[in-house]
Formats: structure tokens, C-alpha cells, sequence
């Protein structure tokens, strides 16, 4: 699976593989920066939640503590995949750069995304 989630003892987990799913699941519009997490489990606007991000060709898992700014239940229109959009904080820029620079020259496409 190119992009999963799981929840273990109450941490998110995300694997994104390549930059098709890192373009899919990132969400640039939010301020600092956001990713789109597929679960089926339920979370409320505005919780905290903590994630360990695992992003293709990054040699450790990065840590990402954020809050749920978006989302998209079981069973919603489109045919969409359930899950929540998590913001990141001021301090993940570093993350934000990263994730920029391997989606260089597509963050400005029309493709459809996990969120829109």
C-alpha cells in the first residue's frame, strides 16, 4: 500500500512511498502546512493528534504533532477516502521545506488530492 495509516497506541503512522501520494495526501493551502491521513477511526475538529511520518527516501520516521483541521467521514460523497487532515504547527518548516521540494513543479497542478 503505497500510502498507510494505523493507529498504535494512539500514535498515527503514515508511510508515503512516492510523489504521486506525497502530492495526493499534502495539503499546502493550510497555514504551516498540512497532510492528509487516511483512517476510519473518528477524530474531532480541532484534537491534537501525533503522527510518525515516514517520507519516501528519508532515512527515519519524523515525529509530527499536529491538529485536525479537516475531515472526511466514512461513507462521503464522491466516493472519498475517510480520513482527517492534520495541520502542522509553526515549528514543522523544516518538514514543510522537505515535503516541498520533492513535490516541486506539482504543487501548483490542477490533479485531484486526498482533500480536494
Amino acid at each position: 500500500m503505497s500510502v498507510g495509516s494505523r493507529l498504535s497506541h494512539g500514535i498515527l503512522s503514515l508511510i508515503i512511498e512516492n510523489k504521486d501520494d506525497l502530492y495526493k495526501a499534502y495539503m499546502p493551502y493550510i497555514k504551516n502546512g498540512g497532510m492528509f491521513v487516511p483512517t476510519a477511526r473518528t477524530y474531532h475538529l480541532g484534537e491534537e493528534v501525533f503522527m510518525l511520518l515516514e517520507l519516501m527516501g528519508e532515512p527515519e520516521k519524523i515525529p509530527v504533532t499536529g491538529k485536525v483541521i479537516w475531515v472526511t467521514p466514512k461513507g462521503a460523497q464522491g466516493g472519498r477516502e475517510p480520513g482527517i487532515g492534520i495541520q502542522f504547527s509553526a515549528d514543522d518548516s523544516t518538514l514543510v521545506n522537505t515535503i516541498e521540494t520533492h513535490l516541486a513543479g506539482a504543487l501548483n497542478s490542477e490533479r485531484r488530492t486526498n482533500a480536494l
